[in-house]
């Protein structure tokens, strides 16, 4: 049996429903905290689990019969987040699973200043040190973040942020189905390269992409990280969440997202989504 984490969540909800596509209901298992939200996949034909990485204690009832778990990673951070990824490398090896997956980022590293890529490359250490046979699918930037950061911009023509660096946008789409085929088949070994979007582009770059995509000019201003920050917290941004989103800058200026690779490309035998035409369908009216 094939074990999804997160299936309420986007990306393992969509990797649940690309399995089914593939493999017999019956051999695919979700892994949810909210047993209720997944009921439809239940309807389906997909075991439907209470699995929550705080509370180790459900994993393994959650994981049984496993041949391979994917874990998708926690929206938490720091030593939570990192509790619940070893909770749950522990219990998928416990439970005789022959491989196991985690969805981490091309950004890892122990010294990133954006706060999840240290704690995605000690889930890789936990994984390394399992003596279970592993992928780590080290995907691309979200490409619906870029979505989120600009939202303002589309209402006041500013794209104000802080000096970036070149990200190389990655779709859930395609992610998702890389996870698929990494699930099924016999791809992707241990630290994946990056799975990227096929170019990498800037904040100065999207704020022209929108400026052709609406018609009407949108302009790249950098503010310091100290305004941004001040400026998130105004709108009542939590202040570990504006923490988060001014280290995602700055690690973008260290180039942690820059990066571009072949690999999901040639993995999926296809083209993969460019951000401008996400952005397209994102933010101009349906014809």
């Amino acid at each position: 049996m094939i074990i999804v984490t997160g299936a309420n969540g986007q990306l393992g909800r969509m990797v649940a429903e690309r399995l089914l596509k593939v493999v017999p209901a019956e051999e695919i298992g979700v892994s949810v905290r909210d047993v209720a939200a997944a009921r439809d996949l239940g309807a389906r034909g997909i075991r439907v689990r209470r699995g929550d990485f705080a509370d180790p204690d459900t994993l393994p009832h959650a994981f049984e019969g496993a041949s391979k778990v994917l874990i998708v990673s926690m929206g938490t951070t720091g030593e939570a987040a990192l509790r619940g990824h070893r909770a749950a490398v522990a219990a998928a090896a416990a439970a005789g699973a022959k491989r196991i997956l985690y969805t981490s980022h091309m950004g890892a590293s122990p010294s990133s200043r954006f706060v999840p890529m240290p704690d995605h490359a000690a889930t890789e250490e936990a994984l390394q040190r399992s003596g279970v046979p592993f992928t780590s699918l080290r995907n691309g930037f979200y490409i619906s973040s870029a979505v989120e950061l600009v939202r303002g911009a589309l209402e006041t023509g500013v794209l104000a942020v802080p000096e970036d660096g070149p990200v190389a946008w990655t779709a859930h789409a395609d992610l998702a189905d890389a996870a698929v085929l990494a699930l099924t088949g016999e791809v992707l070994d241990g630290l994946s390269p990056a799975l990227t979007g096929p170019e990498v582009i800037d904040m100065a770059g999207i704020a022209e992409i929108l400026t052709r995509l609406t018609g009407r000019p949108i302009r790249r201003v950098v503010v310091s990280d100290d305004d941004y920050r001040a400026q998130l917290v105004t709108r009542g941004v939590p202040e570990p969440s504006a923490d988060l989103l001014v280290g995602l800058f700055a690690a973008a200026r260290d180039g942690d997202f820059a990066p571009v690779d072949p690999t999901l490309a040639d993995v999926l035998g296809r083209s993969v989504v460019r951000l401008e035409d996400f952005l397209k369908s994102a933010v101009t009216p349906s014809r």
